[in-house]
């Protein structure tokens, strides 16, 4: 019988900026959204005093401060650090991992089962907790589906204890119960949609959609749903995915922080987002044929006139060079763009993605696709090892005032930035 593990981080986003100031411990934490919207992340405080998850900032500020919550911008350098510092420590625990999201990660365990797993899960929050000062939640079950759901049980304390659940060690009227007072809408895959669709036919709990009929499941919903049906079964229908697919699409787009009238500010924001698309598409050794750039004013603002417009450029040649990129992307947004409006987003998407290996090249101009990637390849490395931006077209400029995402509580890059370190000063 395989056995998988679901590794997930407690309140993620929060306690990655508990994790260096000293002064948020025991303080409820709230992080936002891009532009300071929305709440995004809370910390355990900020649960129990009713923070809603999504709730616009502006609506609950004067209350929120006064209660003490303290609101921070979202620090996504930060969280991606600590994210992979997790990985990494995972790795130590099973040869084969399957990075889910930021915080959650499955893992194959089925070789260490003589460890005991239980044990074993343990262990692994206490590395987690001693190497990188992480709180994680472990659950362990014969699927993927079943040890998300273990994991689920471990943080609201529904079975197992001190954060650790093994499905696999549960059976008969012991997991009938358990499943039975859990909410079908928990289950993995299972969307608001979809539970109310359960619901109306019966289906109200985990147990329920566990004993229902797998072919009716099918034809009433869909083969994936069936597949999940199966898994609360304890059989394994889905593998671990050790490695990402690549994207078949790679989209880059930001509000910003405040809206935009002129052309010049539009372009250099969109040179940005091209650019940072061309280094997530060459990250996964890809080539574009195309590029679909969009301009919107915000639909919030009424009484403004509105505005929205986007535009597929095709390349003449696929193409992952950054200054290819950025020049289409600019050309494409001079064609939509109209003055008189005030823009409140700017995105930037590559698409009919292909691998590198599988490019057409021109007979005339095969010389220059090797000086290209060779350009290409300085370019990331420079920019890896000294910073996003070091070096950079001459379309994207050094600072975007006009439009830069508002982030008016940015914690300082703890691991990421040499000015975010802290400092004791000696009396």
């Amino acid at each position: 019988m395989s056995v998988f593990a679901l590794v997930d981080a407690n309140n993620f986003y929060a306690s990655c900026e508990k994790l260096f100031d000293p002064k948020l411990a025991g303080v409820p934490v709230v992080v936002l959204s891009n532009n300071d919207g929305c709440v995004v992340a809370r910390s355990a405080e900020s649960k129990a005093l009713g923070v809603k998850m999504g709730v616009p900032w502006f609506k609950i500020k004067m209350e929120a401060e006064r209660a003490g919550i303290v609101a921070l911008s979202s620090n996504y350098a930060l969280y991606a650090d600590i994210s992979d510092r997790i990985t990494e420590v995972l790795r130590g625990f099973s040869p084969d991992v399957e990075v889910y999201s930021i915080d959650e990660s499955f893992l194959d365990v089925t070789g260490f089962r003589h460890l005991g797993l239980e044990a074993y899960g343990q262990a692994i929050r206490g590395r987690v907790a001693e190497w990188v000062g992480m709180a994680v939640c472990v659950g362990f079950g014969p699927s993927k589906t079943l040890a998300k759901l273990a994991n689920h049980c471990a943080k609201k304390g529904l079975a197992g204890r001190d954060g650790v659940c093994d499905l696999t060690a549960l059976e008969g009227p012991a997991m009938d119960a358990l499943l039975g007072g859990i909410p079908v809408g928990e289950v993995w895959g299972v969307g608001r949609r979809i539970s109310a669709g359960l619901e109306a036919i019966g289906i109200n709990n985990v147990l329920d959609l566990r004993d229902a009929d797998a072919e009716t499941i099918r034809s009433r919903y869909s083969v994936v749903l069936e597949r999940t049906v199966r898994e609360l079964r304890g059989v394994s229908c889905l593998a671990l995915e050790e490695l990402a697919a690549d994207k078949r699409q790679i989209m880059v787009s930001r509000s910003f922080g405040r809206k935009v009238q002129d052309l010049a500010a539009l372009a250099d924001a969109v040179a940005t987002h091209a650019t940072r698309a061309a280094e997530k598409l060459r990250g996964q050794g890809s080539i574009a044929g195309a590029v679909v750039v969009e301009i919107r004013t915000s639909p919030f603002s009424e009484r403004e006139p509105q505005y929205q417009r986007s535009i597929n450029v095709p390349l003449p040649e696929a193409s992952a060079d950054t200054r290819t990129l950025v020049r289409w992307a600019i050309r494409g947004l001079k064609s939509i763009y109209r003055p008189g409006y005030a823009y409140a987003k700017a995105g930037v998407m590559l698409s009919e993605l292909r691998p590198r290996t599988a490019a057409q090249g021109d007979l005339f101009s095969a010389g220059g696709s090797f000086r290209s990637e060779a350009l290409m390849a300085t370019m990331d490395a420079v920019n890896s090892r000294w910073g996003r931006g070091s070096l950079r077209t001459a379309a994207v400029r050094s600072d975007h005032l006009e439009w830069e995402m508002a982030r008016g509580s940015l914690s300082p890059g703890y691991t990421t930035d040499w000015e975010g370190l802290p400092v004791v000063l000696a009396r």
